[in-house]
């Protein structure tokens, strides 16, 4: 597996639940296997007991994506650092799955974690691909949804440091909703300009006697 995925199971994760609608799709043992996606021989490890274990790690990947969206990136870092520290990995060699049109290996980066349950697998793969991404991207790369109320969390890889939504329906979600609020304005502002000058042409009556 390449360094560069390894910071999607973060994401991944911390996209599990989305706390202002209310919802939270890890619910299972199946639910945990399947964030694992290709990493089989770990999600096999995978338990009941992992479940309330996966949870806290998602909260605390949720507090490093929160810090950077609010531009707090000395506390983004320290949060991640924690997580480093609890769940470390070993970096080796190795060209598995990877081979080029001679049939030879593809020699990459893998991290080997040592994990004493699946929770622990996860997170080590997690917390380091996010240190990558993080280091080699900057702090600022890492974001919420700005389209409420989703904050789903997203990895920044534009060229122009841009993006916003966590995905196309979302900006295009959250376009239509600016497209009409501006519309809305508009219409207030006309309605305001006509009623003024209606009240500009009303005749004043008369102080006389």
């Amino acid at each position: 597996m390449e360094l560069a995925s390894y910071s999607d199971f973060a994401v991944r994760l911390v996209n599990t639940e989305e706390p202002a609608r209310g919802t939270d799709t890890l619910t299972s043992v199946e639910d945990i296997r399947a964030l694992f996606g290709a990493s089989t021989q770990l999600a096999r490890r995978a338990t009941e007991a992992d479940l309330t274990r996966f949870r806290a790690v998602r909260a605390r990947l949720r507090a490093v994506f929160t810090a950077a969206d609010e531009g707090e990136g000395g506390r983004a870092v320290d949060l991640l650092n924690s997580l480093l520290l609890e769940f470390p990995v070993s970096p080796q060699v190795s060209g598995h799955d990877f081979l080029d049109e001679e049939g030879r290996p593809r020699w990459h980066m893998h991290l080997a974690e040592h994990p004493s349950n699946a929770t622990a697998g996860y997170a080590a793969t997690a917390a380091m691909g996010l240190a990558f991404h993080l280091t080699g991207f900057g702090v600022d790369r890492l974001g919420l949804c700005q389209a409420a109320p989703c904050r789903n969390a997203y990895l920044d890889t534009s060229t122009n440091r841009s993006r916003r939504y966590c995905s196309d329906r979302c900006a295009t979600r959250a376009n239509v909703a600016a497209y009409r609020a501006r519309k809305r304005l508009e219409t207030e502002r006309s309605a305001s300009t006509g009623r003024s000058a209606e009240t500009s042409h009303e005749t004043v009556p008369s102080t006389d006697r």
